[in-house]
């Protein structure tokens, strides 16, 4: 928290800033505004909802500061950034960004809210560092509703690679370096961003649609038509990291494609062991590599999902409940705070204490656990669960009351 103290004006908002990332690392079963000001000793959620609407901070310095303490204490030459997308399943329409749209975390087309990721992963451990709203066009074509939700009236519309690509960019330019970028098919299939991380000097492992067509020096094939043409001798069992079942062993191949750009281009296929399906993936990097640097950073992409994963199950990511832009971003910011805490100390734990072979790793969930127990669980006495259970009940009457008014004109 000494990190971010310079970026509050006043020390009220630094100090509620305190607590809100301890509640997001608490054991509520559920995280809002609500529960958390209940959860650090506050009388009504009122604090905690000025701290993410209206309290004087800077979020974007904020995530500037997380993307160094991560990059510092997770620091690995050989690290990859991968980027992602998760939505938030939320009702309604006026939650900004949210309109019917496909989301993995529901795994169909839902009402939802989508932003996309940028991870640090590295052999430490692994953490978000920067994050996008992903503002649909039915959104941005409509300014009054852009200004209502905080956005502006000059918000335009940006894919999901435009903004994988300025959050890499933005990495870049703060003075740190990868040798990797890697991704699925909705940022493999964008030219425009392989060719900026082309432009930058970054090698890429980014999975494409079977039906990517792909050039080679004996013409232009589909990817999955290319994967039908290999022996059987160009396949290589390889592993892509370790799981939380010990290795993921799949067969691999690469074929060189043509390029007329500096820098070396390959089509990686993946072939799952058991059902023999396929994966596609295009390469580039600047000086040849080894097929397993390929298969290495092809395999980091998981770490994204584990990242989900923690921040969600642990820290709340996907429980706010604002509707505004600025709250948003605070929340997102103050979450990847927490998870990236989390994350250094599993890191710090394995580093120097590694346990005894009877005994798996420290986890997060674990460290969350032993953290609550020893450093910060609160301890609040009657009189302040009963005022709180006060407070729900009137603001809840109020809400019912309004609901159910009938309006004045209709009155006989």
């Amino acid at each position: 928290m000494g990190r971010i103290a310079g970026r509050f004006a006043r020390v009220e908002p630094r100090r509620r800033a305190r607590e809100f990332v301890l509640g997001l690392l608490s054991d509520l079963p559920r995280k809002n505004c609500w529960t958390i000001a209940e959860w650090a000793g506050e009388k009504t959620p009122h604090g905690m909802q000025h701290l993410l609407c209206r309290a004087s901070w800077d979020a974007n310095a904020v995530r500037d500061d997380v993307r160094e303490y991560v990059v510092e204490h997770l620091h690995d030459e050989a690290a990859v950034l991968v980027v992602d997308e998760t939505g938030d399943v939320k009702k309604g329409t006026r939650t900004v960004g949210v309109q019917r749209q496909y989301t993995g975390t529901a795994g169909r087309i839902e009402n939802s809210q989508v932003a996309v990721y940028l991870v640090y992963a590295g052999a430490r451990g692994y953490a978000a560092v920067d994050r996008e709203l992903y503002v649909p066009r039915s959104w941005t074509c409509d300014p009054d509703r852009c200004r209502a939700a905080g956005l502006g009236e000059d918000a335009v519309f940006a894919a999901k690679p435009e903004l994988a690509r300025v959050m890499i960019e933005r990495f870049l330019d703060a003075g740190h370096w990868v040798g990797w970028v890697t991704g699925d098919e909705v940022y493999g299939g964008n030219p425009k961003l392989r060719a900026a991380l082309e432009e930058r000097g970054i090698g890429y492992v980014l999975a494409v649609a079977c039906s990517a067509e792909v050039a080679t020096e004996a013409g232009t094939f589909r990817a999955d038509a290319l994967a039908a043409k290999l022996p059987r001798h160009a396949w290589q069992k390889l592993s892509a990291g370790r799981g939380a079942k010990g290795h993921r062993f799949y067969d691999w191949a690469v074929i060189d494609l043509a390029g007329a750009a500096p820098g070396h281009r390959q089509l990686l296929i993946r072939r799952n062991r058991s059902t023999s399906e396929l994966a596609y993936y295009r390469c580039h990097s600047v000086q040849p590599v080894p097929l397993s640097t390929l298969v290495r950073t092809a395999g980091s992409r998981w770490r994204v999902e584990e990242t989900f994963q923690t921040g969600k199950g642990l820290i709340g990511l996907d429980e706010h409940q604002v509707r505004r832009y600025p709250s948003w971003i605070r929340w997102v910011t103050l979450a990847m705070l927490a998870h990236a805490f989390l994350a250094v100390v599993r890191a710090d734990e394995h580093a120097r204490r590694p346990g005894p072979h009877d005994l798996i790793p420290l986890t997060c969930n674990e460290i969350q656990r032993q953290f609550l127990a020893f450093a910060v669980r609160p301890l609040h006495d009657l009189a302040h669960r009963l005022g709180w259970s006060d407070w729900r009940r009137r603001h809840q009457a109020r809400s019912q009351t309004s609901h159910y008014r009938r309006p004045t004109s209709s009155q006989p």
